[in-house]
């Protein structure tokens, strides 16, 4: 494990293009959080009885604010400077706020507001094969997971601190393979061949073995490639251990809330009983 730190700070004179790098994603964010309200406000005119739950709205207005913590001041400074501050924006973008934005059913809203063709195509693209390839948990559970011994256990990482556009590559990375892996395990939106409960809570399991694995080896220091103290390595290593975890056990809890007994099963179950009880008479 390396002993280097980097000197990250910004002087006096670069404040306006720091102004800059901050105002591009506040503005991604409003767009993100304008457009999801649009489609609420439409939502609710095109069928009022069935309306859209204030729930999933808040939920995906939580996941944009989570994500301005993350890439906005004072978090978004520290967090290029410091170790510390990068674990806790990783958690954050690639964990809390894509649960966050996943729980807010984006694909649902988006299926009631666009006109019948324009459904049926997007419905077309969810159950396509490379689709149905992506949104299965192994992949999921590779491209959010398996790809953090890839980044600290290379030179992957001080690459990226180094690298602007690398280091923002990383956070769409974060961001869209935690909002995969969230929509595969516990996402109330429709999603081709999911699995059964059991089968998403062993993934679920894989993922936080790997996490406490990963987390682990890193505090002992063991393959670590990160140019930063020992002891800031060493926090960061505890905040993905226990900040993993809460994350996960959020996850675990959001499967069970969303999740409804497979049609086909129910109707089993219900024949069953029927049966067991003319028996009776």
């Amino acid at each position: 494990m390396h002993h280097h730190t980097h000197d990250h700070g910004h002087d006096a004179g670069s404040g306006a293009s720091s102004a800059l790098e901050w105002l591009l994603p506040a503005l991604v964010l409003l767009a993100a959080a304008g457009t999801y309200l649009l489609l609420v406000r439409r939502a609710r005119h095109r069928n009022p009885a069935l309306g859209w739950s204030r729930w999933r709205t808040g939920w995906f207005l939580g996941g944009v604010l989570l994500l301005g913590a993350a890439l906005l001041p004072p978090l978004a400074p520290f967090a290029h400077g410091d170790f510390r501050g990068h674990m806790v924006q990783h958690l954050l973008i690639g964990m809390y706020a894509p649960l966050a934005l996943v729980l807010g059913a984006p694909v649902t809203l988006l299926l009631r507001t666009l006109p019948a063709a324009r459904g049926k195509q997007l419905t077309a693209v969810l159950h396509s094969p490379p689709a149905r390839v992506l949104a299965h948990p192994a992949v999921a559970l590779t491209l959010a997971t398996g790809s953090l011994a890839v980044l600290y256990f290379t030179p992957l990482y001080n690459a990226t601190v180094s690298a602007p556009a690398a280091h923002w590559l990383l956070h769409a990375h974060f961001l869209l393979s935690g909002a995969l892996f969230a929509y595969v395990i516990a996402g109330p939106d429709p999603a081709p061949s999911r699995p059964g409960v059991r089968a998403r809570l062993v993934y679920l399991g894989i993922a936080i073995a790997a996490h406490a694995i990963i987390s682990q080896l890193m505090y002992g220091g063991f393959w670590v490639d990160v140019h930063a103290p020992i002891p800031r390595v060493q926090a960061g290593a505890e905040i993905m251990y226990y900040g993993g975890d809460f994350a996960e056990l959020l996850l675990a809890a959001a499967l069970v809330a969303t999740w409804r007994p497979e049609p086909r099963r129910a109707a089993t179950v219900t024949a069953r009983i029927r049966r067991s009880c003319a028996g009776w008479h």
